[in-house]
């Protein structure tokens, strides 16, 4: 396996294997890799002739009071995961290189990234889409792997991907969780054991919902809302809600009443840490 820092090597080598007909898969990361990421490695490799993940904390999705000092890294056992997975290629960049002191440059998309977590974190998306944007720029994926966790920032990306012509299929990949059904993130290690008993009160929830929607026949989405955060509530009474939003899983946008093509995603901020999560009801 091959360890890259440099920008001008990762496109150097990145245009070789294309010149060598090789199908190039890319998965993009912020490190401190659990099996959620382990998986999407797995997956690009089926699908790809080398995969290429990128591990890089990138500053400009973290709003001023969020976590990027305190996000969790670790490199070596990054690596070694990554290794032990069948990744090719590991790009680490610095900072300083993607974001140089003249940088002026973003990628915005409109739209979609305006609700739920768009309204939370108002510069988020613009962070995401302009980081993501560069590492296909410098890594030139056919196929490029995330996961269904973070459901609308793979629709925007896709977005992205469609208006400005990037000729990369994107993969959305089932979300991967927890024995008691939390989905993996880096940040789950913020909890106490006491704290993270209380976490699965948003699998809870979202369980819930769906079992009144397949045995009670109930789809309006205001009913199954209160429900949700009723259960949201009994499991953890200090828990913020941000959002809980039903929407249409191809564009979006909010519905009334749940059908075959409905999502539901949700916000919550628990002890001081914010988790998100989602799910189809079908």
């Amino acid at each position: 396996m091959k360890i890259i820092r440099s920008i001008k090597q990762m496109q150097r080598v990145s245009r070789e294997l294309a010149s060598e007909g090789k199908k190039i898969g890319l998965v993009p990361t912020m490190g401190f890799l659990h099996e959620g990421h382990l998986s999407l490695i797995r997956r690009a490799k089926k699908l790809s002739d080398v995969v290429i993940t990128s591990i890089f904390v990138n500053p400009t999705q973290f709003a001023p009071d969020e976590d990027l000092a305190r996000y969790p890294r670790d490199e070596k056992g990054d690596i070694r995961k990554i290794d032990k997975a069948g990744g090719d290629i590991v790009f680490i960049p610095k900072a300083a290189d993607m974001y140089p002191d003249e940088f002026q440059t973003y990628v915005t998309v409109e739209g979609i990234t305006q609700t739920f977590e768009g309204e939370s974190r108002p510069t988020h998306f613009r962070g995401v889409t302009t980081i993501v944007a560069k590492l296909f720029n410098i890594t030139q994926p056919d196929i490029a792997v995330f996961g269904q966790k973070d459901y609308q920032q793979a629709v925007v990306l896709k977005k992205m991907v469609t208006d400005l012509d990037y000729p990369i299929r994107m993969v959305i990949a089932p979300t991967v969780r927890e024995k008691d059904g939390l989905a993996m993130s880096s940040r789950n290690k913020y909890f106490t054991p006491d704290q993270r008993k209380e976490t699965v009160c948003l699998y809870r929830a979202l369980t819930g919902a769906r079992k009144m929607v397949k045995n009670e026949k109930i789809y309006g989405t205001a009913v199954l809302r209160r429900k949700m955060k009723k259960i949201i509530k009994e499991i953890c009474p200090v828990a913020e809600i941000d959002y809980i939003a039903f929407t249409d899983y191809d564009t979006l946008k909010p519905v009334k009443e749940v059908n075959r093509n409905t999502i539901c995603s949700l916000a919550v901020r628990l002890h001081g840490v914010r988790l998100i999560d989602n799910m189809r009801f079908y």
